[in-house]
């Protein structure tokens, strides 16, 4: 076994246990934790395919400002009647078991007789490469300057404008 099927191996484990973790947890601040450590452990698969700006926007984005604006809603909002929205409602939980299985199958059968091609065409070779930090930062700081300044000027606006619109009284 080479140190990339190990990492897969491991990796998987992880994202499919946290993933579990996740959705069987009873305190939502908890399930976020644990979809926290799913997204680290995508990112960690993006990295052993290559996709290092993919990997590293998975865990800015993702794991940073959407899981951190997910939990500010979260203690915002009363969760102890949502436990008992559920309840008598077999028809939901067995078609929720049903897809799962259905899922479950398909990529099984991937994982079991998929037969994944050992060499890379030219057109993949040069995916790989475009995906990669160095590429697109280069891309993004020649060809497409001047739509990266227009969106961080964009976006200082939109920062202001929230700013003066949220203060209540100017001193």
């Amino acid at each position: 076994m080479n140190l990339e099927l190990i990492l897969f191996i491991v990796l998987a484990v992880i994202a499919v246990v946290s993933s579990v973790l996740m959705i069987t947890r009873q305190n939502p601040v908890i399930s976020a934790v644990f979809l926290v450590l799913n997204f680290f452990a995508i990112a960690g698969l993006y990295l052993l395919l290559n996709a290092q700006f993919i990997a590293v926007v998975q865990v800015i984005v993702y794991a940073g400002a959407i899981m951190v604006l997910f939990l500010f809603v979260l203690m915002l909002l009363n969760t102890e009647k949502e436990h008992t929205l559920f309840i008598d409602k077999r028809a939901i939980k067995f078609f929720g078991v049903l897809v799962s299985a259905f899922v479950f199958i398909q990529v099984a059968y991937l994982i079991l007789f998929g037969r994944p091609s050992r060499t890379l065409t030219p057109d993949e070779a040069a995916s790989v490469k475009a995906g990669t930090i160095q590429t697109i930062g280069q891309q993004l700081y020649t060809n497409y300057i001047i739509p990266f300044e227009v969106a961080g000027f964009l976006l200082l606006a939109t920062t202001i404008g929230a700013l003066v619109l949220a203060k209540k009284k100017f001193e």
